[in-house]
Order: structure tokens, then sequence, then C-alpha cells
């Protein structure tokens, strides 16, 4: 089974993903094969560089071709990305033509988006179940 994991709830990456997923993908006892993971509020401070879980994450994603993507918005009010939100503008209006915004002081790897840049990225590579935690 093919799996992707949505982070959404206070400390579903510090706990869940690092008590529980990593461990079992670090020794391949995980039982799915992860494609990606995408990251709300402050579930994106474990992809900060240096962050232990962040690092170890990385090291996975890069091993296993596995999408690590954090929430346009959600880095940007935390400082881990700089530019504009990638689907709408400051009023909340959409926009046609994403805007530019890219992550700064993360972990290697880490992609910025929102919901047409995940379900994108996953085209090609495509989970069977999608997992929120």
């Amino acid at each position: 089974m093919r799996v992707a994991y949505v982070f959404t709830s206070p400390r579903a990456s510090s706990y869940k993903l690092a008590r529980m997923i990593l461990p079992q993908l670090e020794a391949d006892t995980h039982g799915a094969v992860v494609v990606g993971m995408f990251f709300f509020d402050d579930n994106v401070w474990a992809l900060r560089s240096g962050d232990p879980i962040g690092e170890r994450l990385a090291k996975q994603a890069d091993r296993r071709g596995m999408l690590l993507m954090m929430c346009d918005m959600c880095s940007l009010e935390r400082g881990l990305a700089d530019g504009e939100p990638r689907w709408c503008d400051a009023s909340g209006t959409g926009r046609t033509q994403p805007a530019e915004c890219a992550p700064i002081g993360t972990v290697d790897g880490v992609q910025v988006g929102c919901f047409p840049d995940l379900y994108a990225a996953l085209a090609t590579d495509p989970p069977d179940q999608v997992v929120s935690l």
C-alpha cells in the first residue's frame, strides 16, 4: 500500500511522526510505502534545519524519494518561507497563477505549497490512501 500523511493535529509531527512513523521507516518496518508528507500549523517546525526530527526525516525522504511539503500560509506565518501565499493574495482572493514562495531555514528537500501543489506533486506518484494525523 502507498500512503501520504497529512499532519494537521497538534503534536502530530513531534509525537506520531517522531515516535511512531519515523522509527518504523528507519527500521524498514513501517509496512507501507510513504510517497509524501504534508505539514500544517506548528507541525512545520519539525522541518527546521537542525531539528532532530527534520534531519532524520530528510534522510528518509531522500532515500525513498518521498515528498516533504509544508503549507505555504503556515510556513510564511512562522518564518520558514519567503514570498507570498501561492494560491491567494493578501486579501484572501484566489489567484489563477501561483505566487513564488520558497522554504528558508528548513532541512533539505522541503517544498512549500498549498493543495494544488500537493495534488500536482503526488499526481505522478499517487498514494492509495491519505492519512490525516
